[in-house]
């Protein structure tokens, strides 16, 4: 719980400064913006003064002709000169090919005149003009650095919220592990004790039939333990006929339920060899079949087929139960997960793991019908 505990903390903290940093950033982005808007009207009020001085003084000397220097030094602000009746008198730092075009130039004056508010330039009273002008091509690139750069922090945030549930996963998981093992261990030392007893029951006079039933079950908590010890290791795969595995737990199981229940079992063949761990698949078909038997309340249908294909087998596993929503294929398979009242829910999320992380395959919810009943399909790869 503790960790836990700590890398929320350290997720808000990361979170509240990364919010910090940006909100600074924006911050100095937009007094920058206004600084660079406001240097640039005053290159446009000393570029009309300087136009003003240079049509006033057309006899001054070029040599020491500073309102002539000012206006050919204003070179990245595009600008447009009108007469007081709108008409166009003059552009700079506008493309010299579109510029051409009356269209163009109308369009760009408009743009001017929403941007920002003309400069006047009068000539002892008689004679107007007006400099119109758009932002800068930094200007415009300072407009946009607000929004990369919240895409960068959205990003940055991604990042962060991957790297905390990648490692409350591997926690999570390492868990689990943790207690598989530990229950295996656990049953060990009554399964090594019942096995004696079973000998000892063997040499009384008891009838033979009791003694192999209780063998039997033992037998299966032994492989149940065995399965639980395999968890969070990499698992050994060997090649074994698929339908006669799949029949051996159909069959325990048939045995063991509700007489209520109708069992059938189809395949395509009677030897279908593919690559497996013959517990811990038998485990997923087992899981299958039990969540069957529970989503019908001990009666109905439940129908296993395998079926061979030229590099595939897929296993099938239907139900008469109560179906699942569509919205939820995906999720029956999220650790914890369950409509039961008790249970962890994590029989199809071992399930899932088993066959697509240890077996390379793959488990999905086929097809389900509320009221109707569902269908699990297991595909794996022929040898």
């Amino acid at each position: 719980m503790s960790f836990f505990n700590n890398t929320l903390w350290l997720k808000r903290i990361a979170v509240l400064i990364s919010i910090i940093i940006v909100s600074f950033i924006l911050w100095n982005t937009y007094v920058f913006f206004q600084k660079f808007k406001e240097e640039e009207r005053m290159k446009m009020e000393l570029f009309a003064s300087a136009l003003k001085e240079f049509n006033a003084n057309e006899n001054l000397n070029d040599e020491f002709n500073i309102e002539g220097k000012v206006i050919e030094n204003v070179r990245n602000i595009p600008l447009i000169l009108t007469d007081l009746k709108g008409e166009i008198q003059g552009t700079r730092n506008l493309d010299s090919i579109k510029a051409a075009d009356p269209n163009y130039l109308h369009s760009q004056l408009q743009i001017m005149k929403n941007q920002n508010a003309p400069i006047e330039i009068s000539y002892k009273n008689t004679q107007k003009q007006y400099v119109y002008y758009r932002n800068s091509d930094l200007i415009y690139k300072l407009k946009y650095y607000p929004l990369a750069l919240l895409l960068i922090f959205g990003l940055f945030l991604s990042i962060i919220y991957m790297v905390f549930k990648s490692n409350k996963i591997a926690e999570q998981n390492k868990l689990w592990t943790g207690m598989a093992k530990e229950t295996a261990h656990q049953i060990g030392t009554p399964l090594s004790s019942l096995l004696g007893w079973i000998a000892i029951l063997r040499t009384e006079n008891i009838n033979d039939m009791y003694v192999d039933e209780i063998e039997k079950d033992v037998n299966r908590l032994n492989i149940i333990a065995n399965r639980f010890s395999k968890i969070g290791s990499l698992p050994e795969l060997k090649t074994h006929n698929i339908v006669s595995i799949t029949l051996n737990v159909f069959n325990y199981l048939e045995s063991r339920s509700s007489k209520q229940i109708d069992f059938s079992f189809t395949s395509s063949g009677e030897v279908i060899n593919t690559q497996i761990n013959t517990e811990l698949f038998g485990w997923v078909i087992e899981n299958l079949i039990k969540n069957a038997i529970d989503a019908m309340s001990g009666k109905g249908k439940i129908a296993v087929s395998i079926t061979e294909y030229s590099k595939l087998v897929k296993i099938n596993i239907s139900d008469t139960g109560k179906g699942i929503p569509k919205s939820q294929f995906k999720q029956v398979f999220k650790p914890g997960f369950t409509t039961k009242k008790r249970g962890w829910g994590l029989g199809l999320s071992l399930s899932k793991r088993i066959i697509e992380d240890y077996h390379k395959g793959k488990i999905i919810v086929l097809k389900s019908e509320l009221g109707k009943g569902t269908t699990f399909e297991i595909t794996l790869n022929k040898n």
